[in-house]
């Protein structure tokens, strides 16, 4: 794939800091993982200050995507495929 905007994506937040992001998803979720930035997820290369917190809720995963030019938004996209890789390859946080 490798690009958000050929996913059936749904915008959470729009402009914010990495650290919103993280509260964001600590305060509403319960699964929530910390990876390093580069992480690989649907195909695209998370960038952002370290750490990068993404959360699970069932098979949605929500998580900050910076797209160049345009700002960082936390975004949500429904995948039990990706879900599984992130609960088997992540230490949960």
């Amino acid at each position: 794939m490798g690009c958000l905007d050929k996913l059936p994506y749904e915008v959470i937040l729009r402009n914010v800091s990495f650290s919103e992001c993280r509260e964001y998803l600590k305060k509403n979720y319960k699964e929530v993982y910390t990876v390093s930035p580069g992480y690989k997820i649907f195909d695209v290369h998370i960038i952002g200050v370290p750490p990068v917190t993404i959360a699970l809720d069932d098979d949605i995963v929500i998580f900050p995507y910076t797209k160049p030019c345009h700002g960082t938004f936390l975004v949500k996209v429904s995948s039990e495929e990706e879900s599984v890789k992130i609960r088997k390859n992540q230490i949960k946080k």
